[in-house]
C-alpha cells in the first residue's frame, strides 16, 4: 500500500469520526496556510450540513486548549495540533489535520498529518493540503474530488513557502495542483519569480525583491526605474505597467538583463536560477487582482490574520469580493509597510552572529505575528545564508523566536523544529513547526540562555553530518 494510500484510509476514518456529530468548532493558525485550511474545512461541513464554527490561534498553548475544551463540542484542529498531542484535555473529542511535527508523547486515534505516512510536510502537503484531503473524504466526491476546493490548498501550500525549495510544488501538493488543473481553476507555468506580478508597478517588483535578492536594485527605487529604462521600459504618462501588462519581448529583455547583472555581482548559481520558478494562477479569479496570483492571496491573507482579523481573511477564502475583500486590501497596505518598515530595522540595527547562527532582537518594533516574515525576508541580505536566522520580539506570552533556514542547512542536518522544541522546553516554554520554519514562545530574561543552547544544539546538528 502507497503512502498516499494508508493517507486516504486515515482520512476517511476521521471524516466518519466527524460525520457521527450535528455541530463542531473548527481551530486554525493565523497565517495563510491557516486560514485556506479553516475555509476548506468549512466548505465541507456546510456541504455535509454540520453546524460549526471556526476560531483562530495565533499558537496552540495550554490557555487555548482550555477555552476550547470549555466549549464542549467536538473539534477539528486545522494546520495546528500534531505539536500537542500530549497537552490535550483528555475529554475533548477531536480531530487533527496538521502538517507540523509531532509530539509523539501523545497520541489520538483520528489524527492526519503527512509525517505520520514518510510524506514531507515541509514541501509535499501542507495543513491546507491535509485539510483539502479529509474534506475529499468527507463531503460529496462528486463536488470536492474533482478539484473544487483545490485552489484554496494550493494558496496555502504557496503561503507555507512549499514550492521554495524546488522552485515549484511536489509530492501530494502536485496531486492538488493536477485535480485543480483537471477541473479548470488552476493553472501554472514557469515565469519571473519577483512578487507582485500581477499588481505591482514593474519597478515595484524589483525594488522589494528578497527572494532571490537583486543586488543594486532591491531597496532602491531610482536604480530599479533606471534599470528599466536602460532595457527600454518606461511609464507611460504616470503609470507603469505591471508585469502581466508586458509582451514576452519586454519580459525576455527584463530576465535577460536581470542575469546580467546577477552575473556581474558574483551571485551563487542556485540564486540566479530563482529568477525563473513554477508560478500558479487562480482561473475564477480576476486577472490583477491579489486573488488571481497564489503567492499574491497568500499573502493578503497574512495581512488579516496576523493582525488580528482572521474572521476578515476567511471571509475572502469564503468568496466575499465586496466589503470584508476592500478591508482585507487596506490591511494589506499597511502590512507591506510593516514588512518594509521591518525589514530597515534589520538592515540599521544589524545581525548578530553566533557560531552556528545569527539572530536580531526586535523588541517591540516589530509585532511578533509578522517577525518571522521578517526574518525570511532578512536571511539574504542584511544576513548570511550559511546560518539559520532567529529574531526575537515582545508577545503577550514572554519572548517570541522565530527562526528560518536554507535548504542547502536543512540538507547539512539542520532541523529547527526539533532544535526550537527542545530549546523552549527546557526554559518552561513551547515551541515547534518545521526542519527549514520553526517558532516558539518563551519566558521573559531567557534570551541569552535560549541561544546559548539553540547556538550549541545547531552546530551539534550540523556537525553529525561531518560537514563543518
Amino acid at each position: 500500500m502507497s503512502d498516499y494510500e494508508s493517507m486516504k484510509q486515515v482520512s476517511d476514518r476521521c471524516a466518519a469520526a466527524i460525520r457521527k456529530h450535528q455541530e463542531v468548532q473548527v481551530v486554525s493558525h493565523i497565517d495563510a496556510d491557516g486560514l485556506t485550511a479553516a475555509a476548506i474545512m468549512s466548505h465541507a461541513l456546510d456541504r455535509c450540513g454540520i453546524e460549526h464554527n471556526v476560531r483562530f490561534a495565533k499558537q496552540l498553548d495550554r490557555s487555548v486548549l482550555d477555552e476550547v475544551a470549555d466549549a464542549n463540542i467536538p473539534t477539528i484542529f486545522t494546520d495546528l495540533g500534531s505539536g500537542m498531542l500530549s497537552e490535550m484535555p483528555p475529554d475533548l473529542d477531536i480531530v487533527i489535520a496538521d502538517h507540523h511535527q509531532i509530539d509523539h508523547n501523545g497520541h489520538t486515534e483520528y489524527h492526519l498529518n503527512p509525517h505520520l505516512f514518510g510524506i514531507d510536510g515541509s514541501t509535499e502537503l501542507s495543513g491546507a493540503g491535509c485539510a483539502y484531503v479529509l474534506a475529499q473524504s468527507l463531503g460529496n466526491p462528486d463536488l470536492i474530488a474533482s478539484g473544487d476546493l483545490s485552489d484554496l490548498a494550493i494558496v496555502g501550500a504557496v503561503g507555507d513557502l512549499q514550492a521554495r525549495r524546488f522552485g515549484r510544488l511536489v509530492g501530494y501538493n502536485r496531486e492538488i495542483l493536477k485535480q485543480g488543473r483537471d477541473y479548470g481553476i488552476l493553472s501554472y507555468k514557469n515565469d519571473l519569480s519577483l512578487f507582485g506580478r500581477q499588481t505591482r508597478p514593474l519597478f515595484k517588483l524589483l525594488q522589494y525583491s528578497s527572494d532571490p535578492y537583486l543586488p543594486g536594485l532591491a531597496g532602491r527605487e531610482s536604480a530599479s526605474i533606471e534599470f528599466l529604462k536602460s532595457v527600454g521600459i518606461n511609464a507611460r504618462g504616470e503609470r507603469w505597467k505591471r508585469w502581466i501588462d508586458l509582451n514576452e519581448s519586454e519580459k525576455q529583455r527584463i530576465v535577460s538583463s536581470l542575469v546580467q547583472l546577477c552575473l556581474s555581482k558574483h551571485m551563487p548559481s542556485y540564486q540566479i536560477h530563482r529568477l525563473i520558478t513554477e508560478v500558479y494562477l487562480l482561473a475564477r479569479e480576476q486577472e490583477g487582482t491579489e486573488m488571481r496570483d497564489a503567492s499574491e492571496y497568500a499573502t493578503l491573507l497574512n495581512a488579516t490574520a496576523r493582525y488580528g482579523f482572521a474572521d476578515i481573511g476567511l471571509a475572502v477564502c469564503l468568496g466575499d469580493r465586496d466589503k470584508k475583500l476592500a478591508k482585507a486590501r487596506k490591511l494589506l497596505a499597511g502590512h507591506r509597510k510593516n514588512l518594509v518598515d521591518g525589514l530597515n530595522f534589520v538592515r540599521e540595527e544589524g545581525i548578530t552572529k553566533l557560531n552556528h547562527l545569527q539572530y536580531f532582537d526586535a523588541g517591540s518594533s516589530i509585532r511578533d505575528t509578522i517577525v518571522g516574515i521578517v526574518a525570511g525576508m532578512s536571511l539574504t541580505n542584511p544576513g548570511d545564508r550559511k546560518m539559520p536566522i532567529v529574531a526575537f520580539a515582545e508577545s503577550d506570552d514572554g519572548i517570541k523566536v522565530s527562526a528560518r533556514g536554507t535548504q542547502d542547512l536543512v540538507k547539512r542536518g539542520l532541523n529547527l523544529a526539533d532544535a526550537i522544541e527542545a530549546c523552549a522546553a527546557k526554559l518552561g516554554g513551547r515551541g515547534g513547526g518545521h526542519n527549514i520554519a520553526a517558532g516558539a514562545t518563551i519566558p521573559n530574561r531567557t534570551k541569552d540562555e535560549f541561544l546559548g543552547l539553540l547556538d550549541a544544539m545547531i552546530g551539534d546538528q550540523l556537525n553529525s553530518e561531518g560537514m563543518m
